[in-house]
């Protein structure tokens, strides 16, 4: 569409190129134009569709003299086919040139007279032994259509005759190039290109073989390993590649030397050419990442879509792949190992037989192409093509010998899937090509040891979880087996199991992690996407039983009874007027409630305090992983390093690593969080949980809570003043007397200092304890149950009042029938957490010197909390692979929690210890 050009019938007079023509309409009687356009010529034998002159066959035109001449009649001469000359016109019908040599040895001359065979340009003997007239036929399994295709019909039967009769090697490898255009597919009845190659390899075996390899005949391409059962394995896995590989080495170690011999369709060889540079990758891409596809230990992925158009353009015909992979011998010498490819078109009499996973079953091939635009042309080899057929998915497999120590691998495979394409509109047409390079090695192994690490610790789960339900029942004073404790069972097992398969995962990733990134000389492998979804089951297994774990710990929490005991005492009497009767009576002088309310806050306040900063630790893995580049350490790639060129190819991520990278880093800045509080922050600036226990002596109230029916802790507030309703003058006072030594201990027994303690009291201790209660409660049951002699605020005042009484009295041995005594706990009762001694008919308490009172609190359950953190970011950035996003997620869930847990423990606070909700800010 760029040009002009003159009409049949008319001769040019000038032409400047491009559109500046000038044309002049030839005479009747010269109604012809020459070949070169600017002349008009009789033409004696007819015109073209052009207007030229043309001539029957075996005569060529004439239409200048020797001398150049144009003649006013153009001329037909006949070429001279007897011996001595043996001519034909060429393809062009302009010159006489010698015949084809099968012409002159079948007939002595340039014809083929019937019974000989005229194929493709050549000229065979009929006679017996001549292999079976091949079916021109091309199969689109995909779509399901057949093709007769114009090149097979002109090509197929004369390269297998001369294939067969001459082994002629550029036909041989034509027919070969024709069997893999219709996908190396055999029938045990068909004479396709397929078939008559096999007719010629199975007749041929007199002749020898190439290289002492038993399937590549002398004079034929090497097209297939052989269909005997479990073949492929053998060629795979029997002998090792004779060379190895590292990650951090000379050129020739860290890089596969792939190596093809190419070939056109019509069996020229064209070239040996190294892969580098992206022969096999459709996709464009610079240099540097195409040539990243080949350093050893780096899985490369590269997909995109590509036009059809561009395709028909850029590979009109096609080019044919025999692939080695070059290496050095003993002697410094290179040899070549061919690479088997498993074509997943393949068909076994219409049957797909390299589809599954068992190799014993696979048929493997040597030559493949990349696009194919001429099998699928019908009728006219100059016309477009009707279907094209395009290798969508490339894969190179390296696989690593087990137990190895020097990076020896398996022969690679390559894997060719290829998608068959209707024509109907290129420009809108479209298709899907990927290229990767995997690394593999058996799993089966690590799997079975993770398996065996999954039972042995899951059953020690069990055992630990059904220890905890046994220290539960006896804390809950019940001795019968219920739905209750089997439910309970379920959930202590859910958080043990969460965390076995918590350290399992952990072990993993941080294993892969070190002992790929590490080493030298490759002993491991990576696994693949499709392998590490047993791994992601663990994880998602763990987040969902972790987060069980973490509901019910939030529900315990929120459910406990609390109490604040006041010791204070009234300081002298006041006078009171009585309602109704006009007299005044001397009261004892009320205590003040403003200590209790502070307490409450205090409390309040410490409900979610943790032993690291939640922002911080979010913060800080994020800097680590995105700006220090600790997230590089995730790439699929032989590189330790945390930095990358802009330039450089990016390997894709490996979930595995991801989830390493990212937990390692999670552990060890919450630990180092824990040290710094633990060490430097508490222990300097603040610690939170000692100073309510202090704040709780200075107020002179203590803190009676119970975590289960029969079990708590309490804080031994008792001022040793006797008082702590004072003025300031006296408050410090009092706090210089008690750093001087010149009272007594805080301690609940006598000189001791022991303020927390965790307490089994008897059955009747709690009865008593919840019939108190029940008078506290009783202002939401039915009506019917209210004192109607009393409003609501009355009675709630002499509950309050009465279980501070009680409390009091019991914490000062008052009543000998629910009595108890102080003890310390035994290791074994520590370490399995758990009470041996039953509360019979004494409550126990038993000494506390971690103030284990935490336990009720976010503070004492931080690695459940840390581990539900990990869980959480991990499992949104498996799902997102993006760190940003997880950090993000994870600190609002931290924060709605943290808000769930502050509100619902202010509303039960206020429930259970009678202080007045809007007093708790």
């Amino acid at each position: 569409g760029s040009s002009c050009e003159c009409e049949p019938g008319y001769r040019m007079v000038s032409s400047n190129g491009g559109f500046s023509v000038t044309c002049e309409k030839c005479p009747e009687n010269m109604s012809g134009v020459t070949q070169d356009g600017w002349n008009c010529i009789t033409c004696p034998k007819g015109l073209t569709s052009e207007g030229n002159c043309k001539c029957p066959q075996n005569e060529i035109l004439v239409e200048r003299s020797i001398d150049g001449v144009l003649l006013s009649e153009a001329l037909c001469i006949h070429c001279n086919g007897s011996e001595q000359s043996f001519s034909a016109s060429d393809a062009s019908g302009s010159r006489c040139v010698r015949c084809e040599e099968t012409f002159i040895q079948v007939s002595q001359s340039c014809d083929c007279n019937s019974p000989n065979i005229l194929t493709g340009g050549l000229c065979f003997l009929s006679h017996e032994g001549l292999p079976p007239k091949g079916v021109a036929a091309v199969r689109f399994a995909e779509l399901g259509i057949t093709l007769t295709s114009a090149w097979f019909l002109k090509n197929l039967q004369s390269s297998a005759f001369a294939c067969w009769l001459y082994s002629n090697l550029t036909a041989c490898q034509a027919l070969g190039n024709m069997c893999v255009m219709n996908m190396n597919s055999l029938s045990s009845s068909s004479t396709d290109a397929c078939g008559l190659f096999q007719y010629i390899f199975v007749g041929t075996a007199r002749v020898g073989i190439v290289h002492s390899i038993p399937y590549w005949r002398s004079n034929l391409p090497w097209l297939y390993y052989g269909d005997q059962p479990g073949l492929a394995s053998q060629v795979l896995e029997k002998n090792h590649f004779p060379t190895t590989f590292t990650f951090k080495g000379t050129d020739k170690d860290v890089k596969l030397q792939f190596i093809a011999a190419s070939f056109d369709a019509a069996g020229n060889f064209l070239k040996w050419q190294s892969l580098e540079g992206g022969v096999l990758q459709l996709c464009p891409d610079t240099q540097t990442k195409l040539n990243a596809a080949y350093a050893f230990g780096t899985t490369y992925q590269q997909s995109c879509k590509i036009s059809v158009s561009k395709i028909l353009l850029d590979f009109a015909d096609p080019v044919f792949y025999d692939l080695f992979l070059e290496y050095n011998g003993d002697n410094g010498q290179q040899h070549l190992w061919a690479v088997p490819v498993l074509n997943l078109n393949l068909q076994y009499n219409e049957k797909f037989v390299n589809q599954g996973s068992n190799m014993n079953n696979w048929l493997l091939t040597r030559r493949f192409f990349l696009v194919d635009a001429l099998s699928g042309k019908e009728n006219d080899l100059g016309k477009p093509p009707r279907v094209i057929r395009i290798a969508t998915k490339i894969t190179i497999s390296i696989r690593l010998v087990s137990h190895t120590q020097r990076g020896t691998i398996y022969p690679p495979l390559i894997t060719v899937a290829y998608t068959d394409v209707l024509i109907q509109n290129p420009e809108t047409q479209s298709v899907m090509v990927s290229f990767s390079v995997t690394y593999e090695m058996n799993q089966s192994e690590a799997q079975i040891q993770t398996d065996i690490a999954l039972g042995v610790l899951g059953g020690l789960a069990v055992l630990w979880s059904l220890l905890k339900t046994a220290g539960w029942k006896r804390r809950t004073g019940s001795s019968i087996i219920d739905l209750q404790t089997v439910f309970r069972f379920l959930l202590f097992y859910a958080g043990d199991l969460a965390n076995v398969f918590f350290i399992i995962t952990v072990g993993t990733g941080i294993y892969w992690l070190v002992f790929f990134k590490a080493q030298q000389f490759v002993s491991v492998l990576l696994p693949l996407p499709s392998q590490e979804e047993d791994f992601v089951t663990y994880i998602a297994c763990a987040f969902s039983l972790k987060a069980l774990q973490f509901l019910h710990l939030l529900v315990s929490q929120l459910t406990i009874d609390i109490f604040f005991i006041d010791w204070e005492r009234p300081k002298g009497k006041v006078l009171k007027a009585v309602e109704g009767e006009g007299v005044t009576k001397s009261t004892a002088a009320p205590v003040s409630i403003w200590r209790t309310y502070f307490i409450a806050n205090e409390w309040n306040e410490i409900q979610t305090v943790r032993k690291i900063n939640p922002l911080f630790q979010v913060l800080a893995v994020l800097f680590c992983l995105e700006v220090v580049g600790f997230s590089n350490l995730a790439l699929m790639d032989a590189s330790s390093s945390l930095t990358r060129s802009s330039e450089s190819y990016v390997a894709p991520w490996s979930r595995i690593l991801r989830f390493g990278v990212s937990a390692a880093l999670w552990v060890a800045i919450a630990v180092l969080q824990v040290i710094f509080f633990a060490v430097i922050y508490e222990r300097f600036v603040e610690d939170k949980i000692s100073q309510f226990v202090d704040l709780c002596c200075v107020s002179n109230i203590s803190v009676f809570l119970l975590s289960h029916n029969c079990f708590g802790h309490y804080i031994h507030g008792r001022s040793v003043h006797g008082h702590a309703d004072t003025n300031m003058e006296e408050m410090n006072m009092n706090l210089k007397r008690e750093a001087e030594n010149l009272c007594s201990q805080r301690g609940l027994l006598p000189n001791t200092d022991g303020q927390t303690f965790q307490i089994s009291i008897s059955r009747k201790m709690r009865l008593h304890y919840d019939w108190i209660h029940e008078t506290l409660t009783r202002k939401r049951g039915p009506a019917r149950l209210l004192d109607s002699s009393a409003n609501i605020f009355e009675q709630s005042t002499r509950a309050y009042n009465a279980m501070n009484k009680f409390l009091s009295s019991f914490i000062d041995h008052v009543h000998k029938e629910m009595d108890y005594i102080v003890k310390d706990k035994l290791l074994l009762e520590r370490i399995l957490g758990m009470e041996f001694m039953e509360p019979i008919e004494k409550s126990i308490f038993y000494n506390d010197e971690g103030h284990s009172f935490t336990d009720v609190l976010y503070y004492g359950n931080e690695t459940t909390l840390l581990i539900f953190d990990i869980l959480f970011f991990s499992v949104v950035d498996l799902a997102s692979q993006s760190f940003v996003l997880a950090a993000i997620l994870t600190y609002l869930q931290q924060e709605i929690f943290r808000f769930i847990r502050n509100t619902l423990g202010q509303k039960n606070l206020a429930s259970k210890t009678l202080v007045d909700q809007r007093f708790l800010i």
